[in-house]
C-alpha cells in the first residue's frame, strides 16, 4: 500500500518525457486543455463586468503595491490545475508492450556444393566457387526456423555441417571453404548425394530438400549419381539441381603479359536434369552471378516455411494517477475558495 502511494506522489508523472511515452486512448480530449484558459478568461471577464468593490480602510496605492494581494490567485490556480488533471485522465494515457511469438515447423535443407578445380573458372566474379558461397550465405540468412546442413565435394564427398539451426556457424563454415580442402580430384556427384542423404535419413521433418550445385560431369566416386538420386527420392527428399557456369571458352587466370587466358568448359546438363527429375525437384541453369542469385530466390519461394505468429499486447492505464491528483487539487480548491486567500485585498 505504501509503495502504491509513493508511486502516486512521484514527480516523474509530470515530466515531458513521461507524456511523450504515452499512447492516448481518447486523444481528442486533449484539445480541452486549450479550452481551459479560454474558460478562465471568460470567468475573469464576467467578474470584471460585475465590477465587484471591496471597501478597505487602506490607502489605494498601498493595496496596489502590496505583493500579498497575489495570494488571491492561489485558489484559482488550484482549480485550473484540477481541470487539466481531469482532462489528462479523460484522454486515458497508456503504455503498450507488444510481444510477438513466432512458430514454424520448418523444413530440412541440405546444401551440396561442388568445390572441384573447375569451380575456379572466372565466368563468375571472382570465380564460380566464391559466387556460389556468397549466394548460399544470402539464402541461409533469408531462412527462418529451418534446419540447414552442408556437404562439399570434389573427387570425394565431405559432410561439412549436419542439419542445424545455427546459421552463424553455417555461414562461418562456408566462408572457410576453399579448393585445398580435398586432395582427391574430380567431381563425385553420386558420393555427394549419398552423403547428403545419409545426413537426412533420420530426419522427421515433413519436408526435406537437397540443393545440388555443380559445374561438371560426374567422373569420380563409387556411387552412381542416378542411383543416389533414387535413394534420396525413396526417403522423400526433394532434389533441386543447379548447373553453374557456361559451355565453351571461359576465362581462367592470366598469361605472362597479364592477358586473360581462355579454357574449354563443358557442363553435363543431362545428368543434373535427370537427378532433379528423379528427386521430384527442378533443374536450373546459372550462367552468371545474377542468375544464380535469382535461382536461389526461386527455390526460397518454392520451399517457403509457413510461419504462425501470435501477438500479445499488454496495456497499462495511468489515468488513475492523474485523477488522484485532480481530486487532491479539487479538494484543496474547495478549502481555499471560501478562505481569506480568495478575498485577500480583492479589488
Amino acid at each position: 500500500m505504501r509503495e502504491q502511494l509513493s508511486e502516486f506522489f512521484s514527480w516523474s508523472w509530470f515530466l515531458p518525457e513521461t507524456f511523450q511515452s504515452y499512447e492516448w486512448q481518447n486523444p481528442l480530449f486533449l484539445n480541452l486543455i486549450w479550452i481551459i484558459p479560454a474558460f478562465m478568461l471568460i470567468r475573469k471577464f464576467v467578474k470584471f463586468l460585475k465590477n465587484p468593490v471591496l471597501e478597505l480602510s487602506l490607502p489605494k496605492n498601498a493595496a496596489k503595491n502590496n505583493p500579498w494581494t497575489y495570494l488571491r490567485l492561489i485558489p484559482t490556480l488550484f482549480f485550473f490545475l484540477f481541470l487539466i488533471m481531469m482532462v489528462i485522465a479523460l484522454a486515458r494515457p497508456q503504455r503498450s508492450n507488444e510481444k510477438v511469438e513466432q512458430f514454424t515447423e520448418g523444413i530440412d535443407i541440405m546444401l551440396v556444393m561442388d568445390i572441384s578445380e573447375s569451380m575456379d573458372l572466372q565466368d563468375f566474379t571472382p570465380n564460380r566457387l566464391e559466387a556460389s558461397k556468397a549466394t548460399a550465405v544470402d539464402f541461409i540468412n533469408g531462412r527462418f526456423g529451418d534446419r540447414i546442413g552442408m556437404v562439399v565435394f570434389a573427387g570425394e564427398a565431405y559432410s561439412l555441417a549436419p542439419l542445424t539451426n545455427d546459421y552463424k556457424l553455417l555461414t562461418d563454415l562456408i566462408s572457410e571453404i576453399n579448393f585445398s580442402m580435398m586432395e582427391a580430384k574430380g567431381t563425385a556427384i553420386g558420393s555427394a548425394l549419398a552423403s547428403g542423404t545419409n545426413r537426412m535419413k533420420d530426419s522427421e521433418s515433413a519436408s526435406k530438400v537437397m540443393i545440388l550445385l555443380s559445374d561438371g560431369e560426374s567422373n569420380a566416386g563409387n556411387v552412381d549419381p542416378l542411383f543416389a538420386a533414387q535413394l534420396a527420392s525413396a526417403l522423400d527428399i526433394k532434389i533441386y539441381t543447379i548447373a553453374v557456369g557456361k559451355d565453351g571458352m571461359v576465362p581462367y587466370g592470366t598469361d605472362f603479359f597479364g592477358r586473360p587466358q581462355m579454357v574449354e568448359s563443358y557442363l553435363d546438363e543431362t545428368t543434373l536434369r535427370e537427378i532433379a527429375k528423379i528427386g521430384n525437384g527442378e533443374f536450373f541453369r546459372a550462367g552468371d552471378g545474377g542468375t544464380l542469385a535469382s535461382i536461389f530466390e526461386q527455390i526460397d519461394n518454392l520451399e517457403k516455411t509457413e510461419i504462425q505468429e501470435n501477438r500479445y499486447k499488454e496495456t497499462s492505464d495511468y489515468y488513475r494517477i492523474y485523477m488522484f491528483w485532480g481530486m487532491l487539487l479539487f479538494f484543496a480548491w474547495l478549502l481555499l475558495k471560501s478562505s481569506f486567500l480568495n478575498n485577500f485585498l480583492l479589488d
